[in-house]
């Protein structure tokens, strides 16, 4: 399935010029699927990774995790199939995310940290391996690639080599992206087309690592992750130390799930419920404990040790959506990033420019090659952070 829809979207790129992200979703409420509601965090949760697992996130399938106690939990490739990856159990419905990260090294190796909906709105962060000197963002409503001058780069310090603090916070009239508590990136609710493009649907965490250098990835891909991948310099190894996770619940109080109402998708259109209750589908796999702290387990290992061949397959292990078009080859574990945010991720390199409002305009770092198809530029990512994730 997957290495079908990288060839088609091979072909669309050499016969057209453009590159359509195949993404999908599991339940997509937009288009008329009747979905379950989608259990709230509906507070505050803290995660420390330092001391080990914490059952906020499920692994996705053939993901093992181990848990460093100064740096966290270790997501480590060793081989190109892999591509360990985690999701929350719980949706924010505007909120704040912070997560301390030291990125993985390795040219062709990406480290994401995506919020995604089940309509397929998407916000992300995204590291090169090879890129020592600066960070991606890129953002996604309902999947829509058509248009790619969503991406940005902002400067951070080694951030293969040092921890920093990465934040996202959104609300529903702007969204902004901070580095060490700095604001490197605005987007007003107005700015993204009157909010046509805005995200603003419930969202789920992933946080993951995966390989855009593979031998047998796109070429444009390949390009956008800065070469392929070394594996004779395997493990490559991304740490995420802790979280702070605050779901805003569109200013509600007591959150427990948001059900879609109609098919528009606009955030005025959520229903937020308080009565305590859960969807009964997910509410099992909900994150226990209190909404104001949730500690991580003492486990130093966990795993989810069933074969993924897709990551579709992955993610719909562990969360409603779903997302077919990432760039990740078959293999251990899935991509967090949707195909939006692969397609994303490629634009990106484009010199094509951010069009939001930004407190530190987007630039592409000198010797940032990516294939480029009129005004199209291919990259990788997850189907979940205008970049093409094919």
């Amino acid at each position: 399935m997957f290495s079908k829809i990288l060839s088609t979207a091979v072909v669309v790129l050499a016969t057209s010029g453009l590159a359509s992200a195949q993404t999908s979703s599991l339940c997509n409420p937009v288009k008329g699927d009747k979905c379950a509601a989608d259990p709230a965090v509906g507070g505050t949760v803290e995660i420390d990774f330092t001391q080990g697992a914490s059952d906020f996130f499920t692994l996705a399938e053939g993901t093992t995790l181990t848990y460093d106690d100064s740096l966290g939990a270790v997501f480590k490739i060793s081989s190109e199939g892999q591509a360990p990856t985690i999701t929350s159990k719980e949706y924010i419905f505007f909120g704040k995310v912070d997560v301390w990260v030291q990125a993985s090294g390795g040219v062709g190796v990406v480290t994401s940290f995506v919020l995604q909906s089940d309509d397929l709105d998407e916000i992300d962060w995204e590291w090169l391996g090879g890129d020592t000197t600066q960070v991606q963002t890129n953002y996604f409503s309902k999947g829509d690639t058509t248009t790619y001058d969503r991406g940005g780069y902002s400067s951070v310090s080694s951030p293969q080599t040092a921890v920093h603090k990465y934040t996202i916070d959104w609300t529903s009239t702007q969204l902004q992206w901070l580095i060490d508590d700095v604001v490197v990136r605005t987007l007003t609710y107005d700015a993204a087309k009157s909010g046509t493009t805005y995200p603003q649907t419930p969202m789920q965490i992933k946080l993951g690592t995966w390989v855009a250098g593979g031998k047998d990835a796109p070429e444009g891909t390949v390009q956008w992750a800065g070469g392929y991948t070394d594996f004779s310099q395997a493990p490559f190894i991304g740490y995420y130390q802790k979280l702070s996770v605050t779901d805003y619940s569109n200013g509600k109080t007591g959150a427990t799930s948001y059900e879609y109402s109609g098919t528009s998708g606009t955030f005025d259109s959520i229903i937020v419920n308080t009565d305590g209750s859960k969807d009964t589908a997910t509410a099992s796999s909900s994150a226990a404990g209190s909404k104001t702290s949730s500690k991580a387990a003492s486990s130093k290992t966990s795993s989810s040790s069933s074969a993924a061949t897709t990551l579709t397959t992955v993610t719909s292990s562990s969360s409603s959506t779903a997302t077919s078009g990432s760039s990740q080859a078959s293999g251990t574990g899935s991509s967090p990033v949707s195909s939006a945010t692969v397609s994303a991720g490629i634009a990106a390199v484009s010199s094509t420019p951010n069009t939001d409002a930004s407190n530190a305009p987007a630039k592409a770092g000198s010797g940032k090659v990516v294939l480029t198809v009129g005004n199209v530029v291919v990259m990788g990512a997850a189907v979940f952070f205008g970049s093409l994730f094919l």
